[in-house]
């Protein structure tokens, strides 16, 4: 989990492990790969297969219905013949097996982070980010989808990466990188080798 205050820089980091934005300077590796030397066409393929991705606002296309969203980061990367499968099963995991062919904007707003949830999930990510999944939801929902990131980390083994002005709906979590005056700290010490990832 990354924390901090407004404007301390939460998700100018994200985007720069998200490969949004290039750093200024340092490097980002991802599973041992130096991606400040990637080439732009290399960029977007490194992202579609490597990371995930969960806004603030679930970002579906409303005119798509809820598996034809989930599906899409699979078709940028050529689909296989176990994508709508492995969609399924992943819409089936967030409890919205029912809801596969209703259109994207005619389910709640809780129901469209769980399909964005299966969305970040569709391509095995290596790593997962959220920047503020909860920020547009009631507590109740933010509730739900906190215990969900939780419950698919462990059955997956999978990292997310949490960016949230708001630490206490999380619980406990393995890891928290505060960021002050665009410096990251764990724990009370200052860190001059940020190493988000492991």
């Amino acid at each position: 989990m990354i924390v901090g205050s407004s404007g301390s820089g939460k998700s100018t980091l994200l985007n720069m492990i998200g490969l949004l934005d290039h750093p200024s300077g340092g490097k980002i590796f991802i599973d041992g790969t130096d991606t400040t030397t990637l080439s732009d066409d290399r960029i977007s393929s490194f992202r579609n297969t490597k990371l995930g991705f969960i806004f603030q606002f679930s970002n579906l296309l409303a005119d798509l219905s809820v598996l034809e969203n989930v599906l899409l980061p699979r078709q940028i990367g050529g689909t296989d013949g176990t994508a709508e499968k492995d969609a399924i099963g992943l819409l089936d995991t967030v409890g919205l097996r029912t809801q596969l062919h209703k259109r994207a904007n005619k389910i709640s707003g809780g129901q469209a982070q769980r399909v964005a949830i299966a969305r970040g999930l569709i391509n095995k990510p290596s790593i997962v980010l959220a920047d503020e999944p909860t920020g547009n939801l009631d507590s109740v929902t933010s509730e739900t989808i906190v215990q969900l990131m939780k419950s698919m980390a462990k059955k997956l083994n999978q990292t997310f990466i949490i960016v949230t002005h708001d630490r206490q709906h999380f619980g406990d979590v393995d890891r928290v990188i505060t960021i002050k005056d665009g410096k990251a700290f764990e724990g009370d010490q200052p860190s001059s080798k940020m190493e988000v990832l492991v």
